[in-house]
């Protein structure tokens, strides 16, 4: 175990505690305490994030699959809605916050993750190869979640305004967990195959952690998921300031919080891509995303019915367009089960040009 697995847990809880003695995190002041405090903030949450992915992995490879998945999804669902339920309630409510960050999470995937993947193995081995039909699954599911979660409510005849009301809230959410729980016994059991070019690894008990390293990972883990949680609140804080100090637009959260989550993975997805193990970047990439939404807008849904917050879902009009932009490139790079390098260039402008109007909209 790396000596960051077990120092910056341990740290976050030091961290949170000094912090809270000392009243910072609570406001900001533009003091020097405060941008020494919002740089240290940073530091050790984004350590703490890598730690507890760190961890949930171990106990995925102890307990085999499909536990194994639901212990690494859980663990990033629960940091994503940490930093979200404290963005929404916060003093400056954001209802769109949600909304702006499943979408960036497909825009930093799809776009972002998947293009650096794409670009640096191609780099390495001109083409690489993956399983057609395992990343249709993946884009299948994508399309549905995205369509439900962020493009319908803008045509509903509800209310004016971009949000569903109560019962399509519900119905909704129902059907995401359904596609996501499917999907999960198609990737673990049903099909297993479709997502695995070679499961030595998985076979060879040698490479296994033992049961007392899953138990010190599993009681690391939770110091992280409760360390994340506590600082969520104070995060907050700093990109509400940061926001407002370099003018950008309310999704500068989302996209905040989307590549916080994941990044821990996404450096996971580029490592497997230059060893030439591309499709299990795409496992790693899109299975991430598909956690991410399949979890989070059910989870939010049902805090903002029974917290009455208000919740809107639907995009703007230029975020479809881009959103409609990424589902067709992404059909046409994982259409034909090899890739070059002008496909990773192609979602990375694509990702470039999201970045840029979230600044200049």
């Amino acid at each position: 175990m790396p000596r960051s697995a077990w120092i910056f847990p341990l740290l976050a809880v030091a961290f949170y505690a000094a912090a809270t003695a000392l009243g910072l995190g609570l406001t900001f002041h533009g003091t020097i305490a405060d941008y020494v405090f919002s740089v240290l903030l940073l530091i050790v949450l984004f350590r703490t994030v890598f730690a507890a992915v760190y961890h949930a992995e171990i106990i995925a490879h102890r307990v085999g699959e499909p536990y194994g998945t639901l212990v690494l999804t859980i663990a990033v669902t629960v940091i994503e809605l940490a930093l979200i339920a404290s963005m929404m309630l916060g003093d400056t409510p954001n209802p769109t916050l949600a909304r702006d960050t499943v979408f960036s999470v497909v825009m930093v995937i799809c776009n972002g993750l998947v293009g650096l993947c794409i670009l640096s193995g191609g780099l390495r081995y001109r083409e690489q190869g993956f399983r057609v039909t395992g990343a249709n699954i993946y884009l299948c599911v994508l399309m549905v979640f995205a369509a439900l979660s962020l493009v319908l409510p803008n045509y509903v005849k509800t209310i004016d305004s971009p949000q569903y009301t109560t019962s399509q809230l519900i119905f909704v959410s129902v059907a995401t967990l359904a596609i996501y729980a499917v999907f999960l016994y198609i990737q673990t059991v049903r099909h297993r195959g479709y997502f695995i070019v070679d499961d030595e690894y998985d076979n060879a008990e040698g490479h296994k952690p033992t049961t007392r390293a899953m138990l010190v990972s599993f009681v690391l883990l939770m110091v992280c998921l409760v360390s994340v949680v506590l600082l969520a609140k104070k995060f907050a804080v700093v990109v509400d300031v940061v926001s407002v100090a370099i003018g950008a637009t309310p999704a500068f959260a989302g996209l905040v919080v989307a590549i916080l989550i994941l990044l821990p993975e996404g450096v996971a997805a580029v490592s497997a891509a230059r060893r030439n193990e591309l499709q299990k970047s795409i496992n790693l990439a899109l299975g991430s995303s598909l956690a991410t939404i399949g979890l989070t807008i059910p989870v939010v849904a049902l805090a903002s019915i029974f917290l009455e917050q208000e919740l809107v879902l639907g995009l703007e009009a230029k975020d479809v367009v881009m959103l409609t932009l990424t589902i067709l490139v992404s059909m046409m790079t994982f259409g034909t089960g090899r890739t070059n390098i002008l496909f990773g260039f192609v979602h990375l402008v694509i990702f470039a040009a999201f970045a840029f109007f979230v600044f200049v909209p």
